[in-house]
Order: structure tokens, then C-alpha cells, then sequence
């Protein structure tokens, strides 16, 4: 450890005397200690002590890598820490790039910052900072699916994030235009929260020098990201530099100096939004989760049990077809037998995470009634079913028979469709589709009413997940994700075959207003071009 002769080593000495150093020299960077805390695949990082009697605020921030999001932590750290350019020292709480990818899991894509004991200093509260470092990376859509549910898990756990005060968009001064990767990134975002999150949500604008930021700025508003807007209707945005840890030399002293003056300014610019703008409750924004998750689970276990009616549907009509072909042998042939492929449910075991602090991150929740997979992949920092997502009012949202909670399991494993070729005699039947004696033309008859049976379900299902859509329509500040497409093409199509004129009207009028938006095109494109290059 060094101590040195700046004023910066006085004033922080008990701080820096629990730091590492990282780099000495004007001025001095010191990595912090915050207290570290793995709740499963998610991370707290926690300095100093909660006082009760302080209030807080929390700030979400989302960004690309390479937008300078580690350093605007950073620099609101050393903001609220009350660390000036005099002091001629610098503290980091988001550690090297290197030694995070070291030490964190492949999941562990949601961290939260926590800044207690310097109220006072420059700010009367405390600071809560969210990062998503895991939007839109290489491993794919089903890894930014689960950030979002580490989010949700994050918003609803009793020692979790209740409300929100800003949601901050970091983009580079020089951007001239919001790459489809980074609208991607916004869209995922955007895509959690309700209507009433709109006038929290504004640009953090990095690198920012001389007038460089006003490209940033019509690039957003060209992209029509959905945030709050100032009194020109332009996006309510602030400014930051990236360069309070650099090197101080005689030639970048002044150009130094000037920058960090600036960056001040644009703290206390979104600080004092922090202090006047009204605190968002995350339940609107749960709900919008949790219904983004019954959609995708309902046209999950849709699409499965669409399998499943298929091949029920072929066996029921093989079985038609033998009736028919040897009537008159079977009247006369009770041993009579016919080869059919039946359908049949099997359990698979999957890779369901391991226990720890007492959650179970990982598995799959099934109903054991109507044997499918009413949530897979699951929700993660649950235990059992009654408190995952597709459960509402006791009852499951997503299986065929809307089952209560305690038909469900959470387990290591999954229901799969299979099928197998079996002989049945005359007499097996009309067991299976009569519970008493009856003539050939009531067996024919309650196959045909089994058919029907089958599309009614499927029909109920398909409203289901339709009036899943409209919910989010109604409560969601962003329907027109890219998330939504998918599952509007499969109704779409599935509505169809049903013929509901007035569902597809509604959904393709849905489906055309989200391919009109920019973000949807964008995201759609980035999408696109990062399958193609992992294929």
C-alpha cells in the first residue's frame, strides 16, 4: 500500500488504508473493498454502512461495452464520496475487466452498487447503481432473457431493488447514430418497464467535449428511443467526461482539470434530477415482466402441446381408418388387432444449477395433471412453485387445465413428446374411448368427439396467449419488442388455422406497428447478423 503527501491521501486515509493501490503517480487509483455478496447468479457490492434514516435512489444503467459505463460508476462513486480534483486521488469500486471476467460466473450479468456513509458530502442520499454488463454480448438472446430475469428476481426479493429513479442510457458523445447492436441493447431494456417509467429514462452522454455531444443527441432522437424529453422536446440527457483517472503530465494538466470541472457539472445537473424527479415503484414494471414471461411460457408449452395433439390426432385417425378398413372383421373378431403410433409423455433430466444459500437457481416447473412444462427454462431465485412467475391467484396460467399450484413440481427435469408403435385389439379400443359397451358407430363417434375436444383446448390456449399480448399492450412501455414479434408471428399464423378474423386483424395490426418501428428493425438486424456469424 502507498500512503503519499496528497491531500487526497489525508482526507481518505482510512479509505485507501482498506484499498488496493493500482496505480500510483498523479493521481493515485485505488481498487475499493465493497463487501461482496453472491445471492446465486447475482452480485452486491456493498460499501460502507445503511443508515436507515437516509434516503436513496437507484439509478439502472445500460450500455454497450466500450460506452463508458465501468468509468460513470466509477465517477459517481467519487462524486458522491465528495472526491475533487485537488485531492489528486481516485477510487474504482467496478474492478479491471480482467480480473471480473475471472472471478464472476457466466450468469452473474446483473450487479448492483450500493454507496452508504458519505451522505453529506455532496449528495443528501445514498446511491443504488444497477449494471447490466450482459446486454447483447456473444452468447446470444437466450442470455439477455435471462438477464431480464435477473432483474425481475433482483425487483421482487425482499431485500432487493423496490423503485427506481432513473433508468440511464450510456452512449459515446461522437455516436452519430444508435447502432442496431445498441438499440438492441435499449429495446431489451426499455421492453421491462411500464408506461409510467417513461419520464425517468434519460441519456448519460460519455466522452463528452466542446459541443461533441450534440451528435449523440440526434441520434437518439432519429432513433426514437422512448425517454423523457425537456422543454425543446429533446432528450433529457447529461454530460461526462472518461478522464479523471488519467495521468496528470505538465502537457494534459489543464485539458485534464477542465474535463473533470465539466463532468462536475454534469453531476450535479443528474443529481439534482435524482433529487427532484419521483421515484418509480417496480410493481407495474413486475407485472410487465411477469407477463412477458406467461406469454413466452404459454406459447412454449403451447407449441409443445401442439406437438403433442398432432401426433394424438394421427393415432386417432389411424385408428379411424383401421375401423373403417375392417369393419366387418372386428364385429366378428374381438382379438381382432390394428398398429398404431400413440403419443406418449416421458421425463428427460436437464441441467437444473445447483443449491445454495438455500434457492434452487435452475429447473424446470411442470404440472404432473396435464403432464407439461408450464415454465422452461424456469424462474431462478425460486424454490418451488408457488412462487414462480406463470402462478397467479393459485392457479397455473400456463397449462392446459389451469391447474392449482399443488400439481406442480420444480425439478430437475421436463416432460418430452414421444411416440411408439402398439397393437391394439377392438377390445383395448373401445376401453380407451368408451367407459361402457357400445356399438361400432358410438366408437366412431367419440373419437370424432375426442378430436373435437383437443381443438377446443387448443383454441382456449391460443385466446390465452392472445390476451397475454393485449395485457402487455395495455401496461408495457415498449410492446413493440423484438421478443413480442416472435411469439405474434406463431399466433398469427396459429389464429389462422382457426380463423379468428378479429384476433388477427388486432395482432396484425400489432405486428405491422412493431415492424415499423426503428428499434424493432435495428434489433431485428443485429439479431439476425449475430446468428448468422455464430453459424
Amino acid at each position: 500500500m502507498a500512503t503519499g503527501k496528497t491531500k487526497g491521501s489525508v482526507k481518505y486515509e482510512d479509505i485507501i488504508s482498506k484499498s488496493l493501490l493500482v496505480r500510483s503517480g498523479s493521481p493515485a487509483v485505488y481498487q475499493l473493498r465493497p463487501k461482496k455478496e453472491e445471492i446465486g447468479s447475482l452480485r452486491r457490492m456493498t460499501l460502507g454502512e445503511k443508515d436507515l434514516n437516509q434516503s436513496n435512489r437507484t439509478i439502472l444503467l445500460v450500455g454497450e461495452t466500450g460506452a463508458g459505463k465501468s468509468a460513470l460508476i466509477n465517477t459517481l462513486v467519487n462524486y458522491t464520496m465528495g472526491v475533487k480534483w485537488e485531492d489528486d486521488v481516485w477510487f474504482q469500486i467496478v474492478e479491471e475487466e480482467e480480473k471480473r471476467n475471472q472471478s464472476e460466473s457466466q450468469t452473474s450479468d446483473v450487479i448492483v452498487y450500493k454507496i452508504f456513509e458519505f451522505e453529506g458530502k455532496t449528495l443528501p442520499y445514498s446511491l443504488t447503481l444497477i449494471d447490466t454488463p450482459g446486454y447483447g454480448d456473444i452468447r446470444g438472446i437466450e442470455q439477455d432473457v435471462i438477464i431480464s430475469e435477473r432483474l425481475l428476481d433482483w425487483f421482487r426479493s425482499d431485500d432487493g431493488v423496490h423503485e427506481i429513479n432513473a433508468v440511464g442510457l450510456v452512449l459515446k458523445a461522437a455516436e452519430n447514430r444508435v447502432s442496431d447492436r445498441l438499440m438492441y441493447i435499449f429495446d431489451s431494456v426499455v421492453s421491462l418497464f411500464g408506461k409510467n417509467m417513461e419520464q425517468n429514462i434519460v441519456a448519460l452522454i460519455t466522452h463528452s467535449r466542446d459541443t461533441a455531444y450534440k451528435n449523440a443527441l440526434k441520434a437518439l432522437e432519429a432513433a426514437n428511443i422512448k425517454c423523457a424529453k425537456d422543454e425543446k422536446n429533446q432528450p433529457v440527457h447529461f454530460l461526462f467526461d472518461n478522464c479523471q483517472q488519467e495521468d496528470r503530465t505538465e502537457d494534459t494538466e489543464e485539458d485534464l482539470q477542465h474535463a473533470f470541472t465539466e463532468t462536475t457539472g454534469g453531476l450535479k445537473k443528474f443529481t439534482d434530477f435524482l433529487g427532484n424527479t419521483k421515484a418509480q415503484q417496480l410493481m407495474t414494471t413486475v407485472e410487465v415482466l411477469n407477463s412477458r414471461i406467461r406469454l413466452t411460457a404459454c406459447i412454449q408449452n403451447l407449441e409443445e402441446w401442439i406437438q403433442f395433439t398432432e401426433l394424438k390426432q394421427r393415432e386417432i385417425q389411424q385408428t379411424q381408418e383401421a375401423l373403417k378398413k375392417h369393419e366387418e372383421e372386428m364385429k366378428n373378431d374381438e382379438k381382432f388387432t390394428e398398429e398404431v403410433d400413440e403419443p406418449y409423455k416421458e421425463k428427460k433430466t436437464i441441467s437444473a444449477g445447483t443449491w445454495g444459500l438455500g434457492l434452487f437457481y435452475e429447473g424446470a416447473v411442470c404440472c404432473t395433471v396435464c403432464k407439461e412444462n408450464c415454465h422452461y427454462p424456469g424462474c431462478t431465485v425460486v424454490r418451488s412453485p408457488e412462487s414462480c412467475e406463470v402462478m397467479k391467484d393459485g392457479r397455473c396460467t400456463s397449462c392446459t387445465r389451469k391447474c392449482p399450484v399443488s400439481d406442480h413440481v420444480k425439478e430437475d427435469w421436463i416432460y418430452v413428446t414421444k411416440t411408439r408403435k402398439v397393437k391394439k385389439t377392438l377390445r383395448d379400443l373401445r376401453e380407451t374411448y368408451e367407459k361402457e359397451k357400445s356399438d361400432f358407430e358410438r366408437l366412431l363417434k367419440n373419437l370424432r368427439k375426442e378430436m373435437k375436444e383437443l381443438q377446443k383446448d387448443k383454441d382456449q390456449m391460443l385466446d390465452e396467449s392472445f390476451q397475454h399480448v393485449v395485457n402487455l399492450e395495455q401496461i408495457a412501455l415498449n410492446v413493440d419488442s423484438l421478443s413480442t414479434h416472435v411469439h405474434l408471428e406463431f399466433l398469427i399464423e396459429k389464429m389462422k388455422e382457426k380463423g379468428d378474423t378479429e384476433k388477427i386483424q388486432k395482432l396484425e395490426e400489432l405486428k405491422r406497428r412493431v415492424e415499423e418501428e426503428k428499434g424493432f428493425r435495428a434489433a431485428l438486424h443485429y439479431s439476425f447478423n449475430k446468428l448468422k456469424s455464430l453459424w
